[in-house]
């Protein structure tokens, strides 16, 4: 065990809403209580981290559908016997896509909702190979806790309730065709979206999770779940074909890393954007951080991000269409570069605004050292309203992010992978595991990265501290907003420096996130998301 972290130097006396959790035999952390508990069931079933994650993100399929399903893409980041492992598990546009055939449909930019923004879906070919790896159980005993939730049903928590409610009101305004049917089938009761504590369950979905097990998500790329998915495509004019589901397996890569501070921070490569935490935390290592609420931190920060952002909107993409590696934007002679660019005063950079998203993070150790940092999404809530008649499948839209100019970077293709925004974090020191951390919520992502690392390495903040505290948020231009409870005099002295800020009145957009720190001793320490239906299970 790394004798480089202790949580005495954690507990910094901030307040936090609640208290960090400590365990040592296993922990899971999750958006949900039930799927924190499944994973730790598994964990006492002899399974692995990998397993206990696995059961979680499967469970979030179905107990927050409104941020994630069966359609969603995936990323992983695995501690092992002293090495970290990455795993991307994002979908490639349908081979059959491309920026004219889109144009010729009539769309200057790609649209939000329907088939053209489908992508292969990569979460259940990230559970079954991340099982294969890493798993000690078998992957029908690991969804089991999903299918018992899909097929008998749970009360609805009360942040996904919210949610499901504001999807409800798009959709019934946004999708008027047919092809949406499926969605309102399943996910609403005459058009009604489900209330704090009423239950709800979904059969289909059960049945799809089972074929997923029993047959390590062949069925699912290479079987009758694919067939379906392909035959709906064909139907309502969609691209993406059974060939596209049957090429498809995750990418095993060698994950990215920043030092800062003497830690090491690690992110996963491109095509996700990961980078762009990564060279803010390189821009800031060079610059001095004094306190936790002042303008100076606040506007360093702030200042780091948007360099970052301008070069990651930029270039990230699939790396075969990179026009520069990730490695020359890390580089210390990059960091420098950027760093000399800012100010005492904000500055306006190229990107235009963010959206938001919609995604799950989850994070979990067992007692022999192994640790996940795990998240998938659908992407701006539930996805592309297609649901796939009688599976309970939503597919998300990750294809919305590509661009219609041949000129970018990320510029859409068939097969090609689009900018991700799920990011899963690791950190680091000396060689040696301190855990997982990842804050989900769309283009939100590295810059609640960036702002729970300098509150951890710059400021000792303990997990939940760290997680607590008030965020900012940068739009576009000089324009940032602040969740409440974001210090009035901080923000006061930021408008003086040119920013234009606005006060959030929820913190529905400031991300949601989990973390587990383990220590010299081997205790876990773990903290999750205030903003959301957060909950940690530990053994």
């Amino acid at each position: 065990m790394s004798p480089l972290l202790t949580f005495d130097s954690l507990y910094n006396p901030y307040s936090s809403q609640r208290n960090t959790v400590f365990a040592q035999r296993g922990m899971v952390a999750s958006t949900q209580p039930l799927a924190s508990q499944a994973g730790l069931r598994i964990l006492q079933m002899g399974g692995s981290a990998v397993d206990a994650a696995v059961a979680a993100a499967a469970v979030l399929t179905v107990v927050e559908p409104t941020s994630n399903g069966i359609g969603s893409d995936a990323f992983a980041l695995i501690w092992d016997k002293d090495s970290l492992f990455g795993l991307n598990s994002s979908g490639p546009a349908p081979k059959r896509l491309s920026i004219e055939a889109v144009r010729d449909l009539g769309y200057e930019a790609m649209p939000s909702y329907g088939w053209l923004p489908v992508t292969v879906p990569g979460a259940p070919a990230a559970w079954a190979e991340l099982n294969r790896r890493f798993g000690r159980l078998p992957l029908e005993d690991v969804l089991k806790p999903a299918i018992e939730y899909a097929s008998e049903g749970f009360p609805i928590s009360p942040t996904v309730s919210e949610a499901w409610q504001r999807a409800a009101s798009v959709y019934r305004r946004a999708l008027q065709e047919d092809v949406f049917t499926p969605w309102f089938d399943v996910f609403t009761r005459k058009g009604q979206a489900p209330r704090p504590g009423e239950m709800w369950r979904s059969p289909q979905h059960a049945d799809s999770l089972r074929r997923i097990a029993v047959t390590g998500a062949e069925d699912f790329y290479r079987g009758e779940l694919a067939e379906r998915i392909a035959s709906w495509a064909r139907q309502n004019g969609g691209f993406l074909t059974e060939d596209d589901l049957a090429s498809f397996w995750p990418t095993w890569v060698d994950p990215i890393c920043r030092r800062y501070r003497g830690y090491d921070v690690w992110e996963i490569p491109p095509n996700g954007q990961g980078l762009v935490a990564l060279m803010a935390l390189g821009i800031l290592d060079g610059l001095s951080l004094q306190k936790r609420d002042c303008v100076e931190t606040a506007h360093y920060q702030i200042e780091a991000l948007k360099h970052a952002f301008v070069d990651g909107k930029a270039y990230i993409t699939d790396p075969q269409d990179m026009p520069f590696d990730a490695q020359h934007l890390l580089s210390p002679a990059y960091a420098s570069y950027r760093r000399a660019q800012i100010t005492e005063r904000a500055s306006e950079p190229l990107p235009g605004r963010l959206p938001e998203g919609g995604t799950v993070y989850l994070a979990a150790a067992d007692s022999e050292g192994q640790m996940v940092s795990f998240i998938q999404s659908n992407y701006m809530g539930f996805g592309s309203g297609i649901v796939i008649p009688g599976t309970g499948i939503s597919l998300q839209n990750r294809g919305h992010s590509f661009s219609l100019n041949p000129q970018d970077a990320n510029c859409l293709r068939g097969g090609k992978r689009t900018y991700h925004t799920i990011i899963p974090g690791f950190l680091t020191k000396a060689q040696c595991p301190i855990g997982p951390f990842g804050i989900m919520g769309g283009f939100m992502q590295p810059q609640a990265h960036l702002q729970v690392m300098c509150s951890t390495i710059d400021f000792g903040l303990n997990p939940q501290a760290a997680l607590d505290a008030p965020r900012w948020q940068w739009l576009e231009g000089r324009r940032i907003t602040v969740e409440p409870g974001f210090s009035n005099p901080t923000a006061q002295a930021l408008i003086r420096r040119g920013h234009e800020v606005e006060a959030a009145i929820s913190s529905a957009s400031f991300g949601r996130g989990q973390i587990i720190w383990r220590d010299s001793r081997g205790v876990l320490a773990g903290g999750t998301e205030s903003r959301a239906d957060g909950s940690i299970a530990a053994w």
